[in-house]
């Protein structure tokens, strides 16, 4: 009797020191030719927010596709089942990079990818679950629609699992910056007679002496064509950016211009409007 009850205190003093197990918060992985997607979230945040990422695992020679895919392409898209309790405000990307020429020409990722999701908590507390369907593209020489539904619960009071937390940390980090004094956009206009957007930007010192990528994105009806830039140096750079208007609108007054500007290991991410 004395030996069962040291072994029993023994296991109690044990379990008393042993961590705390560590939750997934992490779908399972939807399946493709090309790669393999799942959606990846922490606890809520006090203030409702979901920390979360659309993670895409992509095959070798296989790409998927940014916001503005090009001709051809589909953006990742994703819906929510409000009835788990939560709400999608938007998708966020990392900044990409082009592919091919002339009309082929589209803008995406040829490697694995995180998309930063911003969630929210629709209720007051306590249990959220996650219910996603998933759609998007994946090529290797033509496109592949995948469409695929994923679950993550996330139960009141549990712990993330740590290698969850750093992927969406790490996914967050790798957005593009905002704009910084030495890292923005100085002018910008649209000439609608030449059917260009004409823009005057600066680079940081630290990546003035190479070249840039520049990357627009607008509503549906505009397109952007390929960027011819002006000034292979310095900080001071312009770019002038074909633009093609679809229905019967042919301005972009009002209309919202995400640009995004890679120079060297930076990035930056602004928005655009035009009078």
């Amino acid at each position: 009797m004395k030996m069962a009850q040291r072994i029993a205190t023994a296991s109690l003093f044990l379990a008393f020191f042993l961590p705390a197990r560590s939750y997934g918060a992490a779908s399972e992985w939807v399946t493709s030719p090309g790669g393999d997607f799942r959606i990846v979230a922490s606890q809520p945040k006090p203030d409702g927010a979901i920390p979360a990422i659309l993670e895409v695992r992509l095959n070798p020679g296989w790409k998927t596709y940014w916001r503005d895919p090009g001709a051809s392409g589909i953006p990742p898209q994703v819906t929510l089942d409000p009835s788990g309790g939560v709400s999608l405000q938007s998708i966020r990307f990392p900044v990409p990079k082009t592919f091919g020429e002339g009309p082929g020409r589209y803008t995406g990722y040829d490697v694995p990818v995180a998309f930063p999701l911003t969630l929210k908590r629709t209720g007051n507390g306590g249990d959220v679950t996650i219910r996603a369907s998933v759609f998007l593209g994946i090529c290797e020489d033509i496109c592949i629609p995948v469409q695929g539904d994923v679950t993550v619960a996330l139960k009141s009071g549990e712990f993330d699992n740590p290698l969850d937390g750093a992927r969406i940390e790490k996914a967050f980090s790798a957005l593009p910056e905002q704009p910084s004094e030495n890292f923005r956009v100085v002018n910008a206009k649209f000439d609608a007679a030449a059917g260009m957007v004409r823009l005057e930007f600066l680079l940081p010192p630290d990546a003035a002496a190479g070249s840039a990528d520049l990357f627009l994105a607008g509503p549906d009806g505009v397109s952007f064509g390929k960027p011819v830039f002006h000034g292979a140096r310095g900080a001071e750079r312009r770019a002038d950016v074909p633009v093609k208007l679809s229905g019967k609108d042919k301005n972009i007054a009002g209309k919202p211009i995400t640009l995004t500007l890679r120079a060297g290991s930076r990035s930056m991410e602004t928005m655009l409007a035009f009078d």
